[in-house]
C-alpha cells in the first residue's frame, strides 16, 4: 500500500494508525534517508500502541523499550557494523516476543529480520513539496 503525506502530522497519523493495529510479535522495518520522518512516524506508532513516554531515536543504545498496550521495542541499527552485534543484546527475544518492534535501518541486518516483517519505506519527492512523503507499506 502507498500513502502520500503532505506534513509531519500526516506521517505521525499514519504511524499512529499502524500502531493501533499492531499485534503481538509484529516487526516493522523502517527505511528511508536521513531526515525523511522515520522518528516522526515511530512516535505516532508508539502513541498508537498506548505508549505515554517520550519516544526518541535510540541511535546510541540500539534499542529502547517502552510500555503500552503491547511492549514496544524501538531499534536503530544505523551504528551496527556486523549483524552478530545484535546477538549481544538478545535481539531474538524482542523480534520473536509478545511486543511490537520498529527497526530503523533494518536493511543493515536484513538476514536477521523475520520473514513476516512489515516493510515501511519513507521517501521524499521535492517536486511535490518539501513536506511531501511517499510511505510504502508492504508485507
Amino acid at each position: 500500500m502507498k500513502f502520500e503525506s503532505f506534513s509531519a502530522e500526516e506521517t505521525y497519523a499514519l504511524g499512529k494508525k499502524l500502531g493501533e493495529e499492531a499485534k503481538p510479535g509484529a516487526v516493522y522495518c523502517l527505511s528511508g534517508d536521513l531526515g525523511v520522518g522515520k522518528t516522526v512516524f515511530t512516535k505516532g506508532f508508539a502513541v498508537g500502541l498506548g505508549v505515554t513516554d517520550t519516544v526518541n531515536s535510540p541511535t546510541f543504545t540500539i534499542v529502547q523499550v517502552y510500555n503500552g498496550r503491547l511492549p514496544f521495542y524501538h531499534f536503530d541499527v544505523y551504528r551496527i557494523e556486523e549483524p552478530e552485534e545484535m546477538e549481544e543484546i538478545g535481539y531474538e527475544d524482542y523480534f520473536y516476543g509478545d511486543g511490537a518492534c520498529m527497526i530503523e535501518w533494518a536493511e543493515l541486518i536484513e538476514e536477521l529480520i523475520p520473514e513476516n516483517a512489515v516493510k515501511v519505506c519513507i521517501s521524499k519527492d521535492l517536486q511535490k513539496g518539501t513536506d511531501y512523503r511517499l510511505i510504502t507499506v508492504s508485507e
